[in-house]
């Protein structure tokens, strides 16, 4: 039988659940920057948001030139196995998860490269 190597194409956290989290950040958030956020072209970005506000977890409202979203509070996970808890605790979560303004690279320093500046 044939080793096969770790799948690395999925990951925890759904492009939906990011961007729920990114418009409960900052509820005027421009599509292209959920996009670029996520690595998304724009357009799936949309969609999502679309379907986000079909299914009830957000709102969109037209302000200007620019849209207001707002997430719905009270909304429940979909599956049933979590359908009973309310996503807004996942999102905070995630809100929290996000990198802070003006972070470059991982936070703390590995001790071996400490050691390496500390010899520069």
């Amino acid at each position: 039988m044939e080793s096969v190597g770790p799948r690395t194409s999925w990951t925890f956290v759904t492009n939906h659940a990011r961007i729920l989290a990114m418009i409960l950040h900052d509820p005027e958030v421009r599509l292209r920057d959920l996009a670029a956020s996520c690595g998304l072209t724009e357009r799936a970005a949309g969609a999502i948001v679309g379907d986000l506000e079909s299914a009830g977890y957000l709102t969109r409202v037209r302000r200007g030139r620019r849209n207001h979203y707002e997430v719905t509070p009270g909304t429940l996970f979909r599956h049933p196995a979590e359908g009973n808890h309310e996503i807004t605790n996942l999102l905070h979560l995630l809100v929290g998860l996000a990198p802070r303004a003006g972070a470059t690279g991982p936070s703390p320093k590995d001790p071996d490269d400490r050691e390496r500046d500390s010899r520069a």
